[in-house]
């Protein structure tokens, strides 16, 4: 970025044009030997009056020699080329580097607008904690991690599904088909398989589902037994959640789940009347959303029960009040992008001064082949089980590679790479794209996968460790101008704006791609590049303090995703 605006502030004393003119066109070249930076000249044309090729040509000849950070500059038909100095590029990342230690190289200080919140994960209470729910978690985690990273006051919430009208049905089916021995023993086990017993009774009894609905309304009241079933179960799932995030190394800021608003739904309702917007149908109460093209939003059943549209309402009052929020940032499914739709729009006809400021960072639905997950058929892979079965395929991988390890370190060493493995399987796509999950996907440890990143990180690391005791301010870093040593240090420069593209899309797969390309590059740079064996002593230690600067970046890049690296594998 550094170079970039240095190359603007040149053409802008040269061409004698606003810096603005020319910023919105400069690009990246579609091929390296077309340069480092390139200009289209097209936009010029009208007002010199001559053809882009011609100005290309006449500005390349006025530039080229006229900047110490250019190595030269061309024209390529109608576009104007630009090649950095290579010796003078290297210089200057290395002393960005050094200036923020705790930074990326292009990091560039903000001033924050306020605070960030992030709403992901939320599974439902007294349900398993599938695979899907690792979609939002970890897309979730990442997102809060790079706000946080960039200067953000990020609050991270967990909004369980800890209140509706599936209570009444888990109460009903806990009450004729529980078992308390199974409970103590297996609670999520047991909740599921007495959920999934009431749909299957349910669709042959529909009398049922009124039972259920009569058993959630005596939970809104405060009733017993409801009310003492109702927090029973949602402590033993807390412990079961608690132990999937401590493994994924992810933690919140609040645990305030439905529930926890279902006491200010009176309040809300008081402020819709007042503003006039509650309307009276079929027995049920709704705000009119056809000024947005949304069907109306029910906000009270015809039974007198609250929905979770008016406790989402609740939330946003709630948070606004409690953290002045900047932006209110839902990770849920795509599935509910009408939902939200719905609740912004009534944000607006209430007036609150937040609406604009509430986004829905959607995502994509995961299946097994053509199944999508059910819990309430059964159809389902616990994240456990996934981060199971891919610890154990890396530890079996790990045990025939006869690797000098002590098993302690091997086993945590697995844990770490199993995990990393789970974490960019969510995160190396686009976040709207559908996953058709399969071991395979995770299981695979060739092509881009979170081992093949990790493997490149600790191969830097196992060359650095035999390089020991060195004086990396030492090294003449001007003497990396090879294609594979320059390349390197540009992906590493591109890192910080991948994350800046990232926070703008709400899509960590930018960077992921980014870290991908940065690591392909390390792999060109080691195999074309000797290290321990260049016998030129300088570029010996210079290629050295390339590699402990690469192992700096994609370690500071990965924990922006919730990634750890391992030392050796």
């Amino acid at each position: 970025m550094e170079l970039r605006n240095k190359t603007l502030e040149f053409l802008a004393n040269h061409l004698r044009l606003e810096t603005a003119e020319m910023a919105d066109i400069l690009e990246i070249p579609p091929r390296p030997e077309l340069g480092d930076l390139s200009m289209p000249c097209f936009k010029f044309a009208k007002i010199m009056r001559k053809a882009p090729q011609a100005i290309a040509k006449e500005w390349a000849a006025l530039l080229d020699g006229q900047a110490d950070f250019l190595e030269r500059v061309t024209a390529e038909g109608p576009y104007l080329n630009f090649y950095y100095r290579r010796s003078y590029f290297a210089e200057n990342i290395f002393a960005r580097a050094e200036a923020q230690p705790d930074k990326l190289i292009s990091f560039e200080p903000i001033e924050p607008e306020g605070t960030i919140l992030v709403e992901y994960s939320s599974p439902n209470i007294a349900k398993p904690f599938h695979v899907g729910h690792g979609f939002s978690t970890c897309l979730g985690d990442a997102l809060a991690k790079m706000f946080s990273y960039r200067g953000y006051d990020v609050k991270r919430l967990n909004h369980f599904g800890d209140y509706g009208t599936q209570f009444g049905r888990l109460i009903y089916a806990w009450q004729h088909w529980g078992d308390e021995k199974a409970l103590a023993e297996q609670p999520i086990k047991e909740l599921t398989r007495v959920y999934v017993k009431f749909h299957e009774v349910a669709e042959e009894d529909e009398s049922l589902y009124d039972a259920a609905r009569k058993h959630f309304s005596r939970l809104e009241q405060g009733k017993e037994p409801e009310l003492s079933l109702w927090e029973h179960f949602r402590e033993m799932s807390l412990v079961e959640f608690q132990r999937i995030y401590e493994r994924l190394d992810i933690s919140f800021d609040s645990l305030n789940g439905e529930a926890f608003y279902s006491d200010m739904i009176p309040e809300v309702l008081d402020m819709l009347k007042q503003k006039g917007l509650l309307e009276e149908s079929e027995g049920a109460e709704v705000v009119d959303l056809s000024e947005f093209d949304l069907n109306p939003c029910i906000m009270v059943k015809s039974d007198g029960s609250s929905i979770y549209a008016t406790r989402d309402l609740a939330a946003v009052i709630y948070r606004d009040r409690t953290w002045d929020f900047y932006r209110n940032m839902y990770v849920v499914g795509r599935e509910q992008a009408y939902h939200f739709k719905q609740i912004f729009a009534v944000l607006k006809r209430m007036g609150h001064p937040k609406a604009d400021q509430c986004y829905h960072v959607a995502f994509g639905r995961i299946s097994s082949g053509t199944e999508e997950f059910s819990t309430r058929h059964g159809k389902i892979i616990l994240l456990e089980d996934f981060l199971d079965a891919t610890y154990k395929k890396v530890l079996e991988i790990m045990s025939e590679g006869n690797f000098d390890m002590p098993e302690s370190e091997r086993e945590a060493t697995a844990e770490a790479i199993a995990v990393a493995s789970v974490k960019f399987f969510y995160l190396k796509s686009g976040r709207e794209k559908d996953i058709s999950f399969t071991w395979e996907d995770i299981l695979d440890f060739n092509g881009d996968t979170a081992p093949y990143i990790l493997y490149t990180y600790a191969r830097a690391r196992s060359i650095l460790r035999k390089a020991s005791d060195l004086d990396f301010s030492q090294a003449k870093v001007e003497l990396l101008v090879s294609d594979a040593e320059f390349n390197l240090l540009k992906d590493l420069a591109d890192l910080e704006p991948a994350l800046e593209e990232a926070l703008k899309l709400y899509e960590p797969s930018v960077l992921v791609r980014q870290i991908l390309k940065l690591v392909k590059n390390f792999n060109r740079f080691y195999r074309e590049s000797p290290i321990m064996k260049e016998e030129d002593a300088d570029l010996r230690l210079a290629r050295l303090a390339l590699c402990e600067l690469y192992t700096k970046e994609l370690k500071l890049a990965l924990s922006l995703l919730g990634i750890q690296v391992v030392e050796r594998m």
